[in-house]
C-alpha cells in the first residue's frame, strides 16, 4: 500500500510538471514566482531612535521696516520674514523687472550688447534718478544698462521700456505679465518700467490702474528669478562707481551703499559688506527707502528685502541685520551625493531579466537650507521602486527605476533612483529553466514545511 500510494504520488507529481511545462511554453516569456516580487516602499531607519529636542528659537533681526524677507538664493527658501505679503510701493526695485526683461531679451537674442539704444523725448524728460541722456542720444544696450543698473537712471529705464515694448505702456504690461510667469503675487502691479509715482509720471498709462507696488516676498521672488536665470546682472550690479562715457567728468555713483567693493571708500566703507554684489535700491515720498540685497559667504547666496525703512542709511543698517541673521544661522547642507546607495532601496527585481535584480543610485545629489548643527535625524527619507510593470528587462544603466523623497523642516524634495548596470532581456529557454528552479524550490520548501 505504501508503494502504491508514493506511485501514484510520483505520477502526479509528473504530470502536474507536464501541464506546468506545456503552460510555460505557450508563453514565451514567464512571469517570476512570488518571492521576487520588487520590495515595497520603505522609509529608511534613523540612525538613532532617541528623541530629538525641538531646535532652539533662533534670535531672529526685528528690522525697523515695514516689510522684510530673507531668502536663500538657489531653492528660495524663506529664512525669515516680517509682514511680508503685505503690498508696497518698491519704489525704483520696480526696475528689478524692467532689468529682467531686459536681459531676457538678449538671452533670446533679440538684441545685443553691443546694440543701439535710442533715447526719445519722453524718456529724456523723465524726472527722478538719472537724467543723464539727451533726447535722440544713442548709447549701446551695455552702456544704457550700466545707466539703470548703476545709477537706477529713469531715462535709461524708459528707453528701454520703448525698446522692448513700443510704448511704456505697454512694457508695463509685459512687466505685469511676466510677474504672473514667475510666481509673484496678484498684488504685484506695475505701471511704469521706473517705479514712480502715478502722480511723477509725465504719460501716465490710461489703461492701467492703480500704483507700482510689490510685497517684499514678490521683490524676493523677483530677485531670486533674475539671479537664477541671468545671473550675470551682478557683474553690473557690483560696479561702485563707471563713467557712462569715457569723456564724462564724473563718474555715475551707485545707491548701494553696502557694496564689497565700497571698503576701500572713506565715506562709505562702513556700510561695505563682505561679498554684497547687488542688487537694487529704491526710495520715493510714498515708498520711503527700500532696498533689495545680495551677499555670497561659504558658499551660500542669502537674498535680502526691506521696505518702507525711514533713512537712507537705514535701509542699509537693516539690510546688515539680515544679512547676520542669515549667514550666522544657516547653512547649505549636502545630504544625498551623485550616484550613492540608498539603504532602504539597493536593490530591485527585475522581470525577464538575465540578471534578476540591478542596484541603485541616486541619479543626483540633493541639498536643503538647514540651521547650522542640523542632524541626519531631523531629515526623513522615503525610497519607492516603480511599479512592477516598469522593472521589465532590457534595462539600461542610467534608467529611473525609483524615487527618493527627502523632507526637512517643511522642504520635501525628490530625486530618482536609476539602474547602476544593464540588463539584458532573457532568452525565453533561460527564463524556462529559472521557472523550473523556482516551482521545485518552492515545491520543496511546502514539503519541508508540512512534513
Amino acid at each position: 500500500m505504501r508503494f502504491l500510494s508514493f506511485t501514484k504520488k510520483k505520477v502526479a507529481l509528473v504530470l502536474g510538471v507536464s501541464l506546468i511545462a506545456q503552460s510555460l511554453l505557450l508563453h514565451i516569456q514567464p512571469t517570476y514566482a512570488a518571492d521576487t516580487k520588487a520590495p515595497a516602499a520603505t522609509t529608511a531607519p534613523a540612525a538613532s531612535t532617541a528623541p530629538t529636542a525641538p531646535a532652539p528659537a533662533l534670535n531672529e533681526p526685528k528690522p525697523a521696516a515695514k516689510s522684510a524677507i530673507i531668502m536663500e538664493a538657489s531653492t528660495g527658501a524663506v529664512l525669515y520674514e516680517l509682514n511680508a505679503d503685505e503690498a508696497f510701493p518698491p519704489a525704483s526695485m520696480a526696475k528689478m523687472m524692467t532689468e529682467y526683461l531686459a536681459m531676457e531679451s538678449i538671452k533670446e537674442g533679440k538684441f545685443k550688447w553691443d546694440s543701439p539704444v535710442t533715447a526719445t523725448k519722453n524718456a529724456a524728460d523723465v524726472i527722478g534718478s538719472g537724467q543723464l541722456i539727451a533726447e535722440n542720444e544713442t548709447l549701446t544696450f551695455k552702456d544704457m544698462f550700466n545707466a539703470m543698473s548703476i545709477y537706477s537712471a529713469n531715462d535709461a529705464s524708459v528707453a528701454f521700456a520703448e525698446l522692448l515694448g513700443g510704448t511704456e505702456e505697454n512694457f508695463a504690461k509685459m512687466m505685469n505679465e511676466k510677474a504672473k510667469q514667475l510666481g509673484m503675487s496678484d498684488k504685484a502691479h506695475f505701471i511704469s518700467a521706473t517705479g514712480l509715482s502715478r502722480a511723477d509720471l509725465k504719460n501716465p498709462p490710461a489703461s492701467i490702474e492703480g500704483e507700482t507696488k510689490m510685497t517684499a516676498r514678490d521683490a524676493g521672488i523677483l530677485a531670486y528669478n533674475i539671479l537664477k536665470d541671468h545671473k550675470e546682472i551682478l557683474e553690473f550690479t557690483k560696479i561702485p562707481s563707471l563713467k557712462l562715457r569715457a569723456t564724462d567728468k564724473t563718474p555715475m555713483i551707485n545707491w548701494n551703499w553696502m557694496l564689497e567693493g565700497n571698503q576701500s571708500n572713506t565715506n562709505l566703507k562702513k556700510y561695505a559688506y563682505p561679498g554684497l554684489d547687488g542688487l537694487k535700491t529704491g526710495s520715493t515720498d510714498d515708498a520711503g527707502y527700500c532696498f533689495t540685497g545680495t551677499a555670497e559667504r561659504n558658499g551660500m547666496r542669502i537674498i535680502t528685502v526691506v521696505m518702507g525703512t525711514k533713512t537712507e542709511p537705514e535701509r542699509f543698517n537693516e539690510t546688515r541685520k539680515l544679512l547676520d541673521y542669515g549667514f550666522n544661522n544657516f547653512e547649505i547642507k549636502p545630504y544625498l551625493n551623485a550616484k550613492q546607495e540608498i539603504e532602504s532601496l539597493k536593490i530591485v527585481n527585475i522581470k525577464k531579466g538575465v540578471q534578476t535584480q540591478v542596484p541603485l543610485v541616486t541619479k543626483t545629489g540633493l541639498t536643503f537650507v538647514t540651521r547650522k548643527g542640523a542632524k541626519d535625524t531631523d531629515f526623513k527619507i522615503t525610497a519607492e521602486p516603480l511599479e512592477e510593470s516598469k522593472l521589465v528587462a532590457p534595462i539600461t544603466k542610467g534608467d529611473t527605476l525609483g524615487k527618493v523623497k527627502v523632507s526637512y523642516n517643511g522642504q520635501e524634495k525628490t530625486v530618482d533612483l536609476i539602474a547602476n548596470d544593464d540588463v539584458q532581456k532573457g532568452s525565453w529557454i533561460r527564463l524556462l529553466f529559472r521557472s523550473f528552479k523556482n516551482f521545485f524550490s518552492d515545491m520543496f520548501k511546502g514539503i519541508k514545511g508540512g512534513s
